[in-house]
């Protein structure tokens, strides 16, 4: 009765954030696969759809998703590296759960040459999580948007645009709790983890908070 309840929970939670006039799936498909209506009715009945979403949106909420780059450069700041090992600390948390990441460039430069560059941004932050513990099996394909989806669309350098974004994609196929069909206990056990976890004292490790993405390397 309760598993069937935290269902309803978060099914009514997920809807509420990704919004009605938003295409599903998009959230956490950029490559648009979940448009496809086979693998979209198929995701929606066994609940994953809906399960990825809520998860998605608890990851940007609780984790900086993106790490910026400086100009020609897919080299991790020490900022980078902070966020990075945020987001490593989170995805611990959830063994179950795959994750992709993106890479994207400014405007400067041939097409080709962003797309290579913006696949060695992705690259520099997967081998940095798989540093952090992360098994390869959980971060999806690597995938390069170069120049084509710049966050602020200007013709010369721009920070914000040179970037690697981190996202949830969905759910290890072959995990116990996934084959049970219990992605809501998967969502919700670290919130009871946390609710009954002693409050860090202070000056203990992990209490220093990590900011945004810097926007100036």
């Amino acid at each position: 009765m309760r598993l069937h309840t935290l269902h309803i929970l978060a099914a009514a939670a997920t809807f509420g954030l990704v919004g009605c006039n938003q295409e599903a799936g998009s959230v956490v498909d950029r490559q648009g696969t979940f448009g496809n209506a086979t693998m979209d009715n198929t995701l929606l009945m066994t609940g994953e759809e809906s399960y990825t979403l809520a998860l998605a949106q608890r990851f940007k909420q609780e984790v900086p998703d993106t790490v910026n780059f400086a100009f020609n450069q897919y080299d991790l700041s020490p900022e980078a590296r902070a966020i990075l090992t945020k987001q490593a600390q989170w995805i611990r948390q959830f063994p179950e759960v795959r994750f992709k990441v993106f890479g994207f460039t400014d405007n400067v430069g041939s097409e080709a040459f962003n797309k290579s560059l913006g696949m060695r941004r992705a690259q520099a932050v997967v081998n940095y999580l798989k540093g952090q513990g992360i098994g390869s099996a959980r971060l999806e394909a690597v995938i390069s948007f170069g120049k084509t989806r710049p966050l602020i669309d200007v013709p010369g350098p721009e920070v914000r645009n040179r970037r690697a974004l981190t996202e949830v994609t969905g759910f290890v196929k072959n995990d116990p709790m996934v084959l049970n069909g219990k992605y809501a206990a998967i969502i919700f056990r670290e919130y009871v983890d946390s609710a009954t976890r002693p409050a860090a004292t202070s000056g203990s490790s992990g209490d220093t908070p990590i900011g945004p993405a810097a926007n100036g390397l």
